[in-house]
């Protein structure tokens, strides 16, 4: 099932639960605004290359839309516009003030050089810049984009429209925090009166979300025993030393060859032997054939749409607790929100304020999932998208 079909299943299913009328459940479904613009590049070597960019603005009901901006070969429309609705409920969820946009270009940006994805950046931005802006579309960094593009996309948007530092989120000097996965498990775990400290971890993706992760589930006293990504995996069930990987990756560029720990194959990650499964990498990689042999006992879905529904389902009858995306990865998003925040005040926060706001939104997120769960007697999927779905509903009565 592709990530749209999923995402509009489990719509579907929370606005049965909250006896939403057939229009409102079409109004919601149907995307404020899709983008789809060409843009055309001269390459290093003077050829010229075209890439498709999308942008879907589902709904801005309660704020600004709000969505990262991903450069990845499999970008397309249907993955484009489902991201957009999760945004949407994603926000509303983590209750700030911000509707549900995506957007991305197809293009694979490890084979373009840095002047060539500042050139695709600067296009995109000049195709979009009027659909965009401050209190209409805020863009943010996602896959294979980072603080930088989200830096030129700044800068192109200031030649027509002003200097506007609060037209994207992730600059370099905000950055991204990563600690929402952390503070949402902690939330969860202390649900089931256990904490990090002693539980076994096993990592899907060692990037933004993953590694960081990683080092503040080490740090907390979280023993990581597996990490995969792109580039291998590696397991050691007396624990990783994650500040040591994070060297090695630094130094070499991947996880393999790694002396702290042993070369596993990446597939066997997601059954490995663990008490959590963090996903942090591409959607539906847990499905009807690898999902009844996941062994952990709770999974925190850092990823978006990690979990098909029939892996949801299999999993559900194992007993397996599921943190869903639309929570578990929210804390990008309420940082994102804070940025924002700071750059129209022209007020600074510092490190530790936003760490205690952060931890202050996600702990009452769960609170407010756990408080429909019980109402509707429902899963934490189901609790959060219907805490989501009804938070926007309610404004187009």
């Amino acid at each position: 099932m592709n990530a749209l079909a999923a995402t509009n299943r489990n719509f579907m299913k929370a606005a049965r639960i909250l006896g939403l009328d057939s229009k409102i459940e079409k109004s919601l479904l149907i995307p404020f605004r899709e983008i789809k613009v060409e843009c055309t590049i001269p390459k290093d070597d003077g050829t010229l290359v075209s890439y498709v960019g999308f942008r879907v603005q589902h709904d801005n009901a309660r704020g600004p839309m709000k969505g990262g901006i991903r450069y990845h070969p499999e970008v397309d429309p249907d993955e484009v516009n489902a991201l957009a609705q999760l945004m949407t409920w994603k926000t509303a969820v983590a209750d700030i003030p911000y509707g549900g946009a995506k957007g991305g270009i197809g293009c694979s940006p490890k084979d373009l050089s840095t002047s060539e994805l500042e050139r695709l950046t600067r296009v995109f931005t000049q195709k979009i810049h009027d659909l965009i802006g401050v209190n209409a579309d805020v863009p943010a960094p996602d896959m294979g984009t980072n603080a930088q593009t989200m830096a030129w996309i700044l800068d192109e948007y200031s030649k027509f429209h002003g200097y506007s530092p609060a037209v994207v989120t992730g600059k370099p000097i905000g950055g991204r925090n990563r600690r929402g996965v952390v503070y949402a498990t902690e939330a969860l775990l202390a649900e089931h009166g256990k904490s990090i400290k002693g539980l076994t971890f096993a990592i899907q993706g060692f990037g933004n979300v993953g590694s960081w992760a990683a080092k503040l589930i080490h740090e907390r006293g979280g023993k990581v025993v597996a990490v995969s990504d792109i580039t291998g995996a590696v397991k050691n069930p007396n624990g990783i030393n994650i500040l040591d990987l994070l060297q090695h990756k630094d130094a070499t560029g991947k996880l393999a060859d790694f002396s702290g720990a042993d070369a596993m194959d990446p597939n066997d990650l997601l059954t490995h032997d663990c008490d959590v499964l963090i996903p942090c990498a591409l959607g539906g990689v847990l499905n009807r054939e690898n999902a009844g042999d996941v062994k952990a006992k709770f999974i925190i879905e850092a990823a978006n749409h990690p979990t098909d529904p029939e892996a949801d389902e299999i999993l559900s009858k194992k007993g397996v607790t599921i943190l869903p995306d639309i929570y578990a990865n929210a804390g990008g998003v309420t940082v994102s929100y804070f940025e924002w925040v700071q750059n129209i005040q022209g007020f600074m926060w510092d490190e530790e304020k936003v760490n205690q706001e952060l931890k202050r939104y996600m702990t009452k997120a769960f609170h407010n999932i756990k408080g429909l769960c019980k109402s509707h007697n429902c899963d934490l999927r189901m609790g959060a998208f219907t805490l989501g779905v009804n938070r926007v509903a309610r404004l187009l009565f």
